[in-house]
């Protein structure tokens, strides 16, 4: 590694403490910015400038070391500053932990240096022309010397703050491949059209690709068959799993808050202060324990993802087999925790506290629309097989 490249040393805690200042900014402004459809650009920019992405990569690569543990403590701090923020970042680090993982990633040193200059990364491969889930229909034909692209990809998460765009397409002999242009290249067109119930400011909407000129060394070959361990896809099924475990935080935050500061006691009640209601606080306390869940299990599958690192062969399968099931299971129980830590929050008042200034709504919303990425019945369906049957979960990126 060149000397360039480490002049500038980033560790753990000093990648924390830039982004502290930084998450109390999201806390403070999530509920104003959700209402008013503002993305948090500078703010985003900030925790960019801050290579938050480096976290859990080697020092030796220029990043800042730790764990995966690590990388999902910060994901959940984030989230609970504000979940659209988080999983608007996914891609980036998701492509972080491919660079921390992967020694053979192609086009490796191109992307470390990305990450180091603080760019941020975006993409997805899936479409709405059609088909079943997981088609490919946005082409790339040979032009040249290089290629062209078009078609519209959707749910292109945090394509609004990033510098560059991947993307999946079918060539002319049917083989799908990757690639990856500058958002700022002509023909490629972000929009702003995201509309679900919850995450609504994840920058998740389409990114439309017309006649986009890609050049050979921006093209990539898909081949992941000779690989020892196929679960490439748990950690992103783990990132979602702590951006749950965020929003259960966010919601016991608010939940102990509007008690102190807002909430009256019923009629009925034994006690004068709402503060002093024994099912007040029995309640927060349920919604401490589901927050506390959801982290204790992202942090249980963060260490079995580590635990799969620098293994080879049949170890690195047998490994990667179990961390996929661990994060499988995770999911199962943040998403419940999240889900029901939101619910439990218009618990601890009375009709005020279903005022919309509030923005207490959003929280079950954001946990819902996470979850509905990949249904947690097939997470516990394929979990159950392989405690019965030892029966592999599928590689298709989703455990």
């Amino acid at each position: 590694m060149s000397a360039e490249l480490v002049e500038v040393g980033y560790t753990v805690a000093g990648i924390r403490a830039a982004a502290e200042p930084i998450l109390r900014r999201l806390a403070a402004t999530a509920r104003e910015r959700e209402a008013g459809r503002d993305h948090a650009f500078a703010d985003v920019r900030a925790l960019a400038e801050a290579r938050i992405t480096l976290l859990g990569i080697a020092t030796e690569d220029g990043g800042a070391g730790g764990t995966v543990r690590d990388v999902t403590d910060l994901i959940i701090a984030v989230a609970r500053a504000d979940s659209n923020i988080a999983q608007a970042l996914r891609s980036s680090f998701l492509i972080a932990n491919q660079v921390a993982s992967r020694p053979d990633l192609p086009n490796r040193a191109v992307v470390l240096r990305r990450l180091r200059d603080g760019d941020l990364l975006a993409g997805t491969a899936n479409e709405r022309s059609g088909g079943p889930g997981g088609a490919v229909n946005t082409t790339i034909r040979r032009d040249g010397a290089g290629y062209v692209v078009n078609g519209e990809k959707y749910y292109s998460t945090g394509g609004l703050y990033a510098s560059w765009f991947t993307g999946l397409a079918k060539d002319e002999d049917g083989a799908v491949v990757s690639f990856t242009v500058p958002v700022d290249r002509d023909g490629v067109h972000r929009l702003d059209d995201f509309d679900a119930i919850g995450q609504r400011l994840t920058a998740s909407g389409t990114t439309r690709l017309v006649d986009v000129r890609v050049a050979a060394d921006e093209v990539f070959a898909r081949d992941h068959a000779g690989l020892d361990n196929p679960w490439l896809g748990s950690f992103a099924q783990l990132y979602l799993a702590a951006v749950e475990a965020g929003i259960a935080a966010a919601a016991l935050d608010d939940a102990a808050r509007f008690v102190r500061e807002r909430a009256r006691p019923i009629k009925h009640s034994s006690a004068r202060r709402s503060v002093k209601d024994p099912y007040v606080r029995q309640t927060v306390g349920e919604i401490a324990a589901r927050a506390h869940a959801a982290r204790a299990v992202v942090t249980l599958a963060a260490e079995a993802v580590q635990r799969v690192r620098g293994l080879t062969g049949a170890p690195a399968r047998a490994a990667g087999a179990e961390a996929a099931v661990t994060v499988a299971q995770t999911g199962v129980i943040a998403i419940e925790s999240a889900l029901r830590a939101a619910e439990l929050l218009f618990d601890v008042g009375g009709g005020s506290i279903t005022d919309r200034g509030l923005g207490f709504d959003r929280h079950w919303r954001n946990a819902r629309t996470v979850a509905n990425h990949n249904p947690r019945q097939w997470k516990a369906a394929v979990a159950g097989a392989y405690h019965i049957t030892g029966e592999e979960p599928p590689t298709t990126g989703l455990f």
